[in-house]
């Protein structure tokens, strides 16, 4: 949400069933309406009950809206635009859910939904070497679709791995922010100090180490709806 144009107003996530990414969207003051589409209606109403430390009340914000059907059948039907959108879904196992939420097409929907100067964001898998299939393949289909694709990595502790995110803009490459103007922005669009996040971190994140480098750079699969990527 720092790589927006200007202060993001709308946003919408994909999946976030325990609401945590939710509740960081709220952390933005400029943020006037929060939709969250998760398929599964009974997960979230778990999460509500069994994880308040995780959304801490997030639900029960009056910018939050909370749907419970197919993402995919959302963005086809919606006529809404969204400063911001963020894929926070499960990896796409055969016969899941969420196969048709990781290609061309749907990233074409995701892109169609955003404002002249949106920005959407996704979790990618790991990026630790030998791993790589997922997230270079997910990176080289973005760039089919966005003219600005930047991919960074952090360290998960509960996953025990590093992680892959990917941001696409229409307008700002987050690869391309100084740390100065970063700590701006935070400062400028974040209610409340951040613990791990801020200029020095970023430019480090979106310093990707050489072995993901040439990975991404000899990756030639397009993920389509005709061939989705399954992960195994």
């Amino acid at each position: 949400m720092l790589t927006t144009e200007g202060p993001p107003r709308s946003a919408l996530v994909i999946g976030g069933g325990e609401g945590a990414t939710l509740r960081e969207i709220l952390r933005y003051p400029s943020i006037t309406r929060a939709v969250m589409v998760d398929i599964d209606g009974e997960v979230v109403e778990l999460c509500k009950v069994h994880l308040p430390e995780m959304h801490r009340g997030a639900f029960d914000d009056p910018r939050s809206e909370v749907r419970h059907e197919d993402a995919r059948a959302y963005l086809e039907k919606s006529k809404d635009r969204f400063d911001f959108i963020t894929v926070d879904l499960v990896e796409p196992l055969e016969e899941g859910p969420a196969c048709m939420l990781f290609t061309q097409e749907f990233y074409s929907l995701v892109r169609d939904r955003l404002t002249p100067g949106g920005t959407m964001s996704m979790q990618a898998g790991m990026t630790k070497l030998g791993e790589l299939g997922f997230f270079t393949s997910i990176h080289r289909t973005l760039r089919e679709v966005f003219p600005m694709v930047a991919a960074y990595q952090s360290f998960i502790s509960c996953f025990g791995t590093p992680w892959g995110f990917i941001v696409a803009s229409k307008k700002v490459d987050p690869a391309g922010q100084g740390a100065p103007a970063v700590d701006k922005l935070i400062a400028e669009r974040i209610k409340g100090s951040l613990e791990y996040w801020d200029g020095v971190t970023h430019q480090h994140a979106f310093s990707l180490p050489k072995f993901i480098r040439k990975a991404i750079a000899k990756q030639t699969r397009i993920v389509t709806d005709a061939n989705p990527l399954i992960f195994s």
